[in-house]
């Protein structure tokens, strides 16, 4: 019954918390007393350039198969023994 009533109260807290984050948010949106104006220099940074996606891609690829591969070589010679019976 605790757990019951716990859960409930963290339910009301959270929901009162969004609520006033989001009059927080409303009261910072009045754009009818003032106006802005803004410029905007565009600039090629690059995360906006396609290559450099790729390429960032291709060496995570590379870097992910060399660690997931494993190591495949082993320094243990094996020895296979038959036994025969004898009639």
């Amino acid at each position: 019954m605790k757990k019951l009533i716990f859960e409930a109260a963290q339910k009301i807290i959270m929901l009162f918390v969004f609520c006033a984050t989001q009059l927080v948010a409303w009261s910072q949106d009045d754009v009818s007393h003032s106006t802005t104006t803004v410029t905007t220099k565009t600039t090629n940074s690059f995360q906006v350039e396609p290559w450099m996606w790729i390429v960032g891609g291709a060496v995570l690829l590379v870097i992910l198969i060399a660690l997931l591969r494993g190591n495949t070589s082993k320094d243990v010679s094996r020895t296979t023994v038959i036994k025969r019976d004898t009639i």
